[in-house]
């Protein structure tokens, strides 16, 4: 889908403000509401707006402590990374997934409430996820920031 300038300005105000009204959104951009609502359905058919999301605070629900993980298959086989992306999208603690270039094939940010919650995810989960070769993890001190919204100009 070709991005005009009016889809730009609904694409940053909705990764502002996700429920933002219709009418407040048509407004804001300079359009008429159906318009707006007609676009708004025209940007989520072509899956340029994925889904829309409640942003969580890790820490205000306990989950204090965010690991940085590096996996390292034992080889790259279609079957065993398949394998692998399987089953590390059912660990509920990861909440980002990416296959990586480089000396390591993935990595993964987990977010636990604390070191020993992280031990018990790391020895009950993670280091029995199938094709794993090596896991290195880093704890991440503190997040400096977390962007959500992506630049569309």
């Amino acid at each position: 889908m070709r991005l005009d300038a009016v889809d730009r300005a609904i694409l940053d105000q909705l990764q502002r403000e996700g429920r933002l009204a219709n009418a407040e959104l048509a407004e804001r951009v300079g359009l008429s509401a159906s318009a707006c609502h007609r676009r708004v359905k025209a940007l989520e058919a072509a899956g340029v707006i994925e889904r829309y999301v409640a942003l969580v605070d890790p820490e205000a629900v306990g989950r204090r402590l965010m690991v940085v993980a590096l996996v390292t298959l034992e080889n790259q086989k279609r079957e065993t990374m398949v394998a692998f992306e399987r089953a590390v999208a059912e660990v509920e603690e990861v909440t980002e997934c990416s296959l990586m270039t480089g000396a390591e094939d993935y990595v993964l940010r987990v977010v636990v409430r604390d070191a020993r919650d992280y031990e018990r995810v790391h020895r009950e989960r993670l280091s029995g996820l199938p094709g794993v070769a090596r896991l290195v993890s880093n704890i991440v001190m503190r997040r400096v920031f977390a962007r959500t919204a992506l630049p569309v100009d």
